[in-house]
């Protein structure tokens, strides 16, 4: 099945109800483990690639990997450029194959972001590619894009139709209270419920429904969603890890919000605990171990079930490809 673009997906989401996961890819392991939970679950998807996976892995090598899985897939897959940093980055995964880019213009003042995203958009379009981009700043770490707590800023509501009459763009991600990483919060930040667990702030469902009812049907994007699966930090400290208070979004939440105008939901920092979990998990039980096979498979495993719970009971997009 050939990649798509994400306007059809979008399309039905928003009408639906439910979300489309984008995960990010930098190995062979993570793009099977996505590929076979979409597969079980019927679920459309989008892979995506950062800046670091690329530096990583190198584009060339990442399509050739999402092109292996289309030609084994049955569901619909879209290719998409995350937090891209500027022109020359999005035309060159454009020129490369990619369905979907990110321009992230976030940090620029906000004319100087809309000529920006205008500019991606034009070129884009000419090439039946879709973009996406970004009002507000999330605070945390993710490759290249590292934003401070006190720089961190909500997407100001009264902002969102300019942006997106001048710019032209498919979609938008805000920012609403989630972020980058596996600390997204401070304890400072956060209540301690009946068993001492951390509890974040709530999302500022406010904004969203203000940025909802001004772009109606308009998909929105929510970055930073990873939960940090209280399972795989507990395996990965159990062997060896030092996560302390890493904190996630609840997944009540990102079901809440997939239920409104998110349309995607960007899912990264749970594959990354997911996969670590194995390794450590595998290496500690079987320290004979040496074979990358023997410690990658149960790694790979995790990730088919961190992404198979995730289109199931956050996403909601099972059944939907």
């Amino acid at each position: 099945m050939p990649l798509v673009d994400t306007k059809e997906m979008f399309d039905k989401a928003y009408a639906g109800g439910y979300a489309i996961g984008a995960f990010n890819v930098n190995n062979m392991e993570i793009v099977q483990g996505i590929m076979s939970a979409a597969e079980e679950t019927k679920s459309p998807v989008i892979l995506q690639a950062s800046a670091g996976a690329r530096k990583y892995a190198g584009s060339e090598y990442l399509v050739g990997l999402v092109q292996s899985a289309l030609r084994v897939s049955s569901v619909p897959v879209a290719l998409h450029l995350d937090h891209g940093a500027d022109f020359d980055i999005c035309k060159a995964c454009i020129d490369s194959g990619f369905t979907s880019v990110m321009i992230d213009g976030s940090s620029l003042p906000f004319n100087d972001n809309v000529e920006l995203t205008k500019k991606v958009v034009e070129y884009a379009h000419a090439n039946g590619v879709v973009v996406e981009g970004e009002l507000g700043q999330l605070s945390g770490i993710e490759d290249d894009v590292n934003v401070s707590h006190e720089n961190a800023s909500y997407t100001q509501p009264d902002e969102v139709e300019e942006f997106v009459s001048r710019t032209g763009v498919d979609s938008l991600a805000i920012a609403i209270g989630t972020s980058h990483g596996a600390f997204k919060f401070k304890p400072e930040q956060c209540t301690r419920n009946a068993e001492g667990v951390l509890v974040p702030p709530e999302l500022r469902f406010d904004i969203l429904e203000d940025i909802s009812n001004r772009l109606p049907k308009f998909p929105i994007v929510l970055h930073g969603a990873s939960s940090v699966v209280p399972r795989f930090v507990e395996l990965i400290n159990k062997y060896g890890g030092a996560l302390t208070d890493a904190i996630g979004i609840p997944e009540d939440q990102l079901r809440k919000a997939a239920h409104s105008s998110v349309c995607k939901i960007n899912i990264d920092s749970d594959m990354r605990l997911a996969l670590t979990a194995g390794i450590r998990e595998h290496m500690a039980t079987h320290p004979d171990h040496f074979d990358p096979r023997q410690y990658l498979k149960p790694a790979r495993q995790y990730i088919h079930d961190i992404v198979l719970h995730k289109i199931k009971n956050v996403l909601g997009s099972d059944g939907k490809a």
